[in-house]
């Protein structure tokens, strides 16, 4: 089973498991068609993180990367800025998607690598037929990119909008500079990427046009395997990725949230509990997740159950602006994927917001991400920018198992949404007992900062107006595309897949 945003996608990962490859290989496949028929999202410029169940055991795989070496927050600093910009080079931190798919491919994959991105190279050369809902996000990066110019953003214009404007749903996109980058990462190994023909394109555009990108910053990518971190939830144990990503935030609320008892989905008690555990969770997040090799973080103290008992007793009946506690004194794409031998993925990779940085290397389709936009600018902020330190990073993967065995990945992708719809999926199949489907279908609440809190269309009315008299400002939004995108993939207790595709986008389950 193949699960993901586009089913293009989606089908490029079922063609792996026809041919004999294993769950790994429809996970590149699908994450590399993404790159492609979804570029409003992710791209070969993009970070990724992935979970794997494989051999009775699940690892993770941080490919996210780091700032370059010559740019910290000082030499901002002097250059008379108050932080990292959305455009241009001081955003952009080495990709890591091309060299997680290469270590994926290599260790645990059965498919050669060019094998496996064959799907997206043909998509990229032959064209596909623009989706209704990327067309849309299309437009709207075309609408935040408008005021770019110069030879730093030309490269944008010019690969992705080359009539002036964005497709419209059913409109064919080609790119052959994607395809033979994707042709070389593929014959390499990503080896080209990093330290061959496209790293010199990078190098040399990054010198042109004032980036910082430096040959040691390329060749001195790796994407790292690490140990997936959990907590335990009625019964159920939910897995995320350790920092510097924001996993931990849904790990956090969700032992907050272990301790209350939630009735329904429409209870605005659970909703009011859910709320306050996130708004918690998300200020310990912000005051202790970074980059591990610069900060020491808090895991374990995080995710105590005393810090989380002590956690839970800050929430009462009224709405609270949140504080991080002292844990010492006690545009984003997802997938998954399983086949027959038990093996299950779950990937995401992203540009962060949107298209990146509107930073596109001449002649190779990749467009750069804007992952350094979470750096911190707080002087001494264990998340403050510096050289070689990979930033807090939002994107992150699920996975459930129980008493050991696993049940299957999921996520919710969409920027600081991800946590909150990790909450919302796991409460809902957990506390109010819905299949994959329903968790999903179900209408979704986004705390936007402070006491606001956005509803989607269709949420009770009364528990929104329970949740206002207790407190929190609400306002119900016009536009379901905030509110996340996610994918679940389940093994039944007799061995049977179930998939769930989100409705708030053109998502496809494959199965075979």
């Amino acid at each position: 089973m193949t699960a993901t945003s586009n089913p293009l996608a989606a089908a490029a990962g079922m063609d792996m498991l026809k041919k004999g490859g294993n769950a790994v290989d429809a996970a590149i496949a699908t994450a590399a068609a993404l790159s492609v028929v979804e570029p409003v999202s992710n791209g070969i410029g993009s970070d990724a993180f992935a979970m794997v169940w494989s051999g009775g055991r699940l690892r993770g795989i941080n490919g996210s990367g780091r700032s370059p070496f010559s740019l910290g927050a000082d030499r901002l600093r002097d250059a008379g800025l108050s932080g990292v910009s959305p455009f241009g080079w001081t955003s952009v931190t080495t990709p890591g998607a091309p060299g997680t798919w290469a270590e994926l491919s290599e260790s645990l994959g059965r498919l050669s690598l060019a094998e496996v991105l064959a799907p997206a190279v043909e998509y990229a050369r032959g064209g596909y037929a623009v989706s209704v809902n990327v067309s849309r996000m299309w437009k709207r990066a075309l609408r935040s990119f408008a005021h770019l110019e110069g030879p730093l953003h030309s490269g944008w214009f010019a690969a992705f909008c080359p009539d002036g404007r964005a497709p419209e749903p059913g409109d064919k996109f080609a790119s052959e500079d994607m395809a033979r980058t994707l042709e070389a990462i593929g014959a390499t190994g990503a080896r080209d990427f990093y330290s061959g023909d496209i790293a010199g394109k990078i190098l040399s555009f990054s010198r042109d046009t004032g980036g910082f990108f430096s040959k040691e910053d390329l060749e001195s990518f790796s994407p790292e395997w690490t140990d997936p971190i959990h907590i335990g939830y009625k019964g159920w144990d939910v897995w995320e990725m350790p920092p510097n990503g924001q996993g931990i935030t849904a790990l956090i609320a969700l032992g907050i949230l272990r301790g209350f008892d939630l009735s329904s989905h429409d209870s605005p008690d659970a909703v009011h509990k859910q709320i306050e555990a996130l708004k918690l969770a998300f200020a310990d997040a912000e005051r202790y997740v970074a980059d591990p090799d610069f900060a020491k973080v808090p895991v374990e103290e995080l995710l105590s159950e005393s810090y989380l008992a002590a956690r839970r007793g800050k929430i009462g009946d009224l709405a609270c602006a949140p504080e991080a506690g002292d844990p010492y004194s006690g545009g984003t794409v997802y997938l998954c994927t399983a086949d027959g031998e038990g093996n299950m993925v779950s990937y995401i990779q992203s540009n962060f917001r949107g298209f990146g940085s509107g930073v596109v290397v001449p002649g190779t389709g990749i467009s750069l991400n804007n992952r350094g936009l979470c750096f911190s600018a707080a002087p001494g902020h264990p998340n403050e920018l510096a050289g070689g330190k990979r930033p807090y990073n939002t994107i992150i993967p699920g996975f459930i198992t129980k008493d050991g065995s696993p049940v299957g990945p999921f996520g919710v992708m969409g920027g600081y949404m991800q946590p909150q719809g990790h909450v919302q999926v796991v409460v809902n199949c957990v506390d109010f007992g819905m299949n994959p489907q329903e968790a999903l279908d179900a209408p979704r609440w986004q705390w936007t900062g402070g006491l606001g809190v956005s509803f989607e269309p269709g949420f009770a009315n009364s528990a929104v107006q329970s949740l206002e008299r207790s407190g929190h400002s609400v306002s119900i939004a016009s536009d379901p595309y905030g509110f996340g995108r996610g994918e679940i993939i389940r093994r039944t207790e007799k061995g049977c897949l179930v998939g769930a595709t989100e409705p708030r986008t053109d998502g496809s389950v494959e199965a075979w």
